[in-house]
């Protein structure tokens, strides 16, 4: 993780969550208020449907243990494909 010198000095600490996922967690200047990052990287459609379902569950159990009073922010690629073909 490459930080500012000013989010080093907020940064409580980090989570790896696998290959594909990692949760910093950041003081805010609001406080009993922290800013959490989720940054991932979804499976392709060239995975299995259980490795897609399993990357999803995990995902959305990191973003349940965060507190609602926090900020989260969620960030990715989603391998997310616009256009009218909606297949996949």
């Amino acid at each position: 993780m490459m930080l500012s010198k000013q989010a080093q000095n907020a940064l409580i600490g980090w989570e790896s969550h696998g290959p594909r996922t990692i949760k910093a967690s950041f003081k805010t200047k609001k406080e009993g208020i922290s800013m959490n990052i989720i940054q991932c990287y979804a499976p392709t459609n060239d995975y299995n449907e259980d490795a897609k379902d399993q990357f999803y569950n995990r995902l959305q159990s990191i973003i349940e243990k965060c507190p609602t009073k926090d900020l989260t922010i969620l960030m990715g690629d989603f391998n997310a494909k616009v256009g009218t073909d909606n297949t996949g």
